[in-house]
């Protein structure tokens, strides 16, 4: 199976030996179990030849067992370590508190196995007490397959970062990094799981399925919340492997929801968490996908928008639910212009899957032939997907790792450009908001009787002022009161004619309400009565202009970040930060903003959509 990976000279696993390896597991533990699900309309003849290749291979992996226990019997006797002596990996992997609180663990579950009376051997324990030690939970799933949830040590658990490990750390082998990255739905969890059990040595004729995530029922709703770090040691498998599993793209939450995920993985980079360098970026899709409709361009492409150019050597396709080749998928691939590793011939590197091979089968007795092309197909699968791992560790092991230097770059300033472009919006935002202020206004009331003055006023309604109160006693025609010369009011600020004056038993007063303007409008309504209110006036000059100064810094700050980006990013056009600029666009041009700024805002646009069509390949 591992053949690729190994060098010349070094000893080869014997097939079907995975669980020799595997923490004390030996395959005579599972098998008298696992292959009892037949049909029982079947043969007695077909039954007795199954029966025999089933004692033929106990046989056969007591015989390797026995092999592989002398082999491995001088580190045996010293006991079974959980990390190695020297701890390269863990110190390249873990911060000094996980390295710890890893150890610890281990060490704490050896010693209280040890004083049960159980040893670390191959073969010394029941299936049971293995399971009982090793096996947070077991879930029978009713026919074909049982499912097992493996142990893992929580070495981080935070609401946005998560991270794992699972098995026995060996610094001798190569280590590998890889990314999972996706559309919601698209199986990138089972996948994760079938490595598992690839590095776990399980084959089909187990029946038997090991997680480390447990799945859902619903397959078509995310698996995952968080971004999670697995951490993957085993015996049979010559490498270990850390997988950084992301959320699903696209969910019905928004794309609030895609921002957290680069978010998290800045995080990540930023964290001690020490994960540095990737040798895969594996972008997981459906066989199902003939053509990238609007959502699925959009998941592309907030994927792509998350790396720096230098990962794109890394990139690979996994294709799920593809029994046979994924010719229209791998076309649609092409046709959008998905920046990844490609082969000699300029097709996309991608491996397939058949994802039946963890599906539970529906053993129906009544018909043989039915069971036996059920039983044919989930073989298949499993051949299959040996077969892709097979390729895809052979590519990662040609495949040079990249640092997730210009990667951490790439999500500091995506994130740098999210904070500007919201505070842009605030701040023209702020030009429109409009401000309460209290408000001087004339307002006609009845005179009081009660003090003794004139029962009727002379009052301009156009200058809205009392021109005669008290005093005005006698005159009915308002052009011969004494204050009109020539029929024009001597007292009214507009000298009004006498027609514009009325005689009533009102007065104005003066009173003050509360109303709402933009500091642009409250200027202009100043401006009235410059006069009087200069002081306010320039106070409200130095409020606009403050405002306007900000928006010029907050539009070259995100110049800066869109400069960087479009120089190292994968794919600058897919930011959906982006796509706010027309709309700051025109709220500038309705807020009346300085022709100078709006114009900047434009220019920013225009660069950002400049490289709309330079994917970097």
């Amino acid at each position: 199976m591992l053949k690729n990976f190994w060098g010349a000279g070094e000893r080869q696993p014997r097939g079907g030996s995975g669980f020799n390896s595997y923490r004390g597991f030996t395959r005579e533990d599972f098998t008298s179990d696992l292959t009892r699900s037949t049909c029982s309309a079947c043969s007695s003849e077909k039954r007795r030849r199954r029966d025999q290749n089933i004692t033929d291979s106990d046989t056969a992996s007591r015989e390797r067992d026995a092999h592989l226990k002398s082999l491995d019997a001088p580190r045996r006797a010293k006991g079974l370590k959980f990390v190695s002596k020297s701890p390269s990996i863990v110190k390249r992997l873990f911060t000094a508190e996980q390295e710890e609180k890893y150890t610890a663990t281990l060490e704490d579950t050896r010693q209280r196995v040890m004083e049960d009376g159980q040893h670390f051997t191959h073969g010394s324990s029941s299936k049971k007490e293995q399971q009982h030690k090793y096996m947070k939970n077991k879930i029978e799933i009713k026919g074909f397959l049982t499912r097992y949830i493996l142990k893992t040590w929580t070495l981080l658990d935070s609401e946005s970062l998560k991270r794992m490990a699972f098995g026995e750390i060996d610094e001798s082998k190569p280590h590998k990094t890889m990314i999972m990255v996706g559309e919601t739905g698209v199986g990138k969890t089972t996948l994760i799981n079938s490595m598992v059990n690839y590095m776990l040595g399980v084959e089909s004729k187990d029946r038997i399925w090991f997680e480390v995530i447990e799945t859902k029922e619903n397959q078509y709703e995310s698996q995952t919340s968080t971004v999670t770090v697995y951490d993957l040691f085993t015996e049979h498998c010559p490498f270990s492997l850390t997988i950084i599993d992301t959320p699903g793209f696209g969910k019905t939450e928004g794309t609030d929801e895609d921002l957290k995920v680069a978010e998290s993985l800045l995080e990540l980079l930023r964290s001690g968490e020490r994960v540095d360098k990737v040798d895969a970026v594996c972008l997981v899709m459906s066989s199902s996908t003939v053509r990238l409709n609007t959502r699925q361009n959009y998941v592309f492409n907030a994927v792509l928008s998350l790396f720096s150019n230098d990962v794109k050597k890394n990139f690979v396709v996994f294709v799920t639910h593809a029994p046979t080749k994924p010719t229209n998928s791998i076309k649609a691939i092409k046709e959008a212009k998905i920046p990844c590793a490609q082969t000699d011939d300029e097709e996309p590197v991608y491996f397939r899957f058949d994802n039946s091979h963890c599906e539970n089968i529906s053993v129906n007795s009544d018909c043989e032939e039915e069971t036996d092309q059920l039983i044919q197909g989930f073989h298949a699968a499993w051949d299959l997907f040996n077969t892709s791992m097979d390729d895809f560790l052979t590519f990662l092991k040609g495949n040079k790792p990249v640092s997730l230097k210009n990667t951490k770059s790439v999500l500091t300033h995506r994130k740098q450009l999210v904070k500007h472009i919201t505070s842009l919006r605030k701040q023209i935002n702020a030009m429109q908001l409009e401000h309460e202020f209290e408000e001087s206004y004339r307002e006609k009331v009845p005179i009081d009787p009660s003090t003794g003055l004139s029962k009727e006023a002379t009052c301009c309604s156009v200058c809205e002022v009392n021109c005669h109160y008290p005093g005005c006693w006698w005159v009915r025609d308002l052009s011969w009161c004494t204050v009109m010369t020539k029929n024009y009011c001597t007292v009214c600020p507009g000298k009004c004619h006498y027609t514009d004056h009325v005689k009533e038993g009102k007065i104005y007063e003066t009173k003050t309400r509360k109303v709402k303007k933009t500091l642009k409008d409250l200027k202009k309504s100043y401006g009235k009565e410059s006069d009087e209110n200069k002081r306010r006036i320039h106070q409200l000059e130095e409020a606009i202009s403050k405002q306007e100064r900000e928006i010029t810094r907050l539009v070259e700050e995100c110049d800066k970040c869109i400069h960087v980006l479009q120089e190292i990013a994968l794919k600058t056009d897919a930011l959906s930060e982006l796509q706010d600029l027309d709309f700051l666009c025109k709220e500038a041009k309705e807020t009346q903003c300085k022709e100078e700024i709006v114009q900047k805002l434009e220019e920013l646009k225009k660069k950002a959509e400049g490289k709309s069509d330079m994917t970097r390949l």
